[in-house]
C-alpha cells in the first residue's frame, strides 16, 4: 500500500501544476473575438500552355552535339517554339529517322507560375524528388514515352522531357541548360 501512495504522489504532483495553470476558480474565461479566425486559401495557379514546336532553328542553350551525347541519338533536326511572353524558346530536337526525341521547356516569370509548371509535368506528389542543379525543387520520374525531369527555383522552371528512359540522361540535360542560361 504504501509503495501505491508513494508512486501516486508524481502523479498528483503533475494535476496540481496543470490546475494551476488552468483558469482561476472565480469562473473568468478568455474574452469573446468578434472577428472570424484567419482562413488560408490555396489558389491553384494554371500553367501556361505545353509549347508545340514552330519553326526550325537552332536551340540558343543546348547545341545539337551536347544534345546528342546527353541523350544518346544523333540530332539531325532542331525545331523551336514561338516564345509566348518569354526570353528564351522551348527547342525540340528530333532523330534522323524524323521522330522527336527531346524538349526542353524553359521558363522565366511568376514563381507560382514556375511551380505549376512543374507540377503539372513531373506531380511533386508523386514523382521522384528532384534538387539539382543546387537549389532548384521539383521532379523525376520515368513516363510512357520516355522520361521527365522538371524543376524551379524562384521564378523559372526547366522541364526536359526525353524519349529515353532514363531520367540521368534528362537532369544531365538541365544542368547544362540552367548553367547555359546562368540561371
Amino acid at each position: 500500500m504504501r509503495r501505491a501512495a508513494l508512486s501516486a504522489l508524481p502523479l498528483l504532483a503533475v494535476c496540481a501544476a496543470l490546475a494551476a495553470c488552468g483558469p482561476d476558480s472565480t469562473g473568468a474565461q478568455a474574452p469573446a473575438t468578434t472577428a472570424a479566425p484567419p482562413t488560408t486559401t490555396t489558389q491553384s495557379v494554371p500553367a501556361p500552355a505545353v509549347p508545340t514546336p514552330a519553326t526550325a532553328g537552332s536551340c540558343p542553350y543546348l547545341d545539337k552535339v551536347t544534345a546528342e551525347d546527353a541523350n544518346g541519338q544523333h540530332v539531325t533536326a532542331v525545331k523551336l517554339s514561338a516564345p509566348a511572353g518569354q526570353s528564351e524558346p522551348s527547342c525540340f530536337f528530333y532523330r534522323p529517322d524524323g521522330n522527336w526525341q527531346l524538349t526542353v521547356w524553359v521558363y522565366d516569370g511568376s514563381a507560382d507560375v514556375a511551380k505549376a509548371i512543374v507540377n503539372q509535368e513531373a506531380p511533386v506528389a508523386t514523382s521522384n524528388p528532384a534538387t539539382e542543379p543546387a537549389g532548384w525543387t521539383g521532379g523525376s520520374e520515368p513516363t510512357q514515352t520516355g522520361a521527365v525531369y522538371a524543376v524551379s527555383k524562384a521564378g523559372r522552371a526547366v522541364v526536359v522531357i526525353s524519349n529515353q528512359k532514363q531520367t540521368i540522361k534528362t537532369k544531365v540535360i538541365t544542368d547544362h541548360v540552367v548553367s547555359t542560361l546562368g540561371w
